[in-house]
């Protein structure tokens, strides 16, 4: 039996992305199945350092398949390249793999459904870092923490570095936003390296370094 993060998985679990993105494609485990086009089970390099979690898919991502396809995906795209870092050298997912209707926040039990496949993917991708983006998946790592109060501070979570920042979407219809996202993703160029005894909060950016985020 594996069992990682907070979610006890009592089934044999894929032993690849590429099977687990299957199951997903599959799941009826929610009422989302039932009006979804397509599942969004998640897009990247499998063996990433750096995984990105946002919160559900939306209809841009419900047409396509692919996580962060719309203009919030397009602002994320120019953040990534900012901060030094090739989209396809991160595994990127949500917390939901279906889009809610009308783009409506996800539901509890909803991200409850969910919450094995992408406790799975932690799990198979094994990054050293991962980016929450937006309050619901930073909630799924500190749930008693707001994110307004906390973006942009790195805390540990059974080994893994979290850095919490807005969504991309957040910045879209808040201009004001932006600025404290390229500063948050600054960040991560420093932090994919930092040595694991030395205080997160003294992380420096070195915005023009492109990295490498394979082992």
């Amino acid at each position: 039996m594996l069992i990682y993060g907070i979610t006890e998985l009592s089934n044999l679990p894929p032993d690849t992305i590429s099977e687990l993105e299957s199951d997903i494609a599959q799941c009826t485990k929610c009422d989302l199945s039932k009006t979804r086009n397509f599942t969004v089970p998640g897009d990247g390099h499998h063996n990433s350092n750096l995984m990105l979690i946002g919160e559900a898919p939306g209809s841009n991502e419900d047409k396509t398949g692919k996580p962060f396809a719309g203009r919030a995906g397009s602002l994320l795209d120019e953040l990534l390249v900012g901060s030094g870092i090739e989209r396809s050298e991160v595994y990127i997912t949500n917390m939901l793999k279906c889009r809610p209707p009308s783009n409506r926040d996800p539901q509890l039990s909803e991200i409850s459904v969910c919450e094995r496949y992408l406790d799975l993917q932690i799990s198979l991708v094994n990054p050293s870092v991962i980016v929450t983006l937006g309050r619901f998946s930073f909630a799924k790592f500190f749930p008693h923490l707001k994110l307004s109060q906390s973006r942009g501070t790195v805390r540990d979570w059974k080994g893994i570095k979290i850095l919490p920042v807005y969504h991309p979407a957040a910045a879209l219809y808040n201009p004001s936003l932006k600025p404290k996202l390229i500063q948050d993703f600054q960040k991560i160029n420093t932090l994919l390296y930092k040595k694991s005894n030395t205080d997160l909060s003294d992380i420096q950016t070195k915005p023009n370094t492109q990295l490498n985020l394979f082992e």
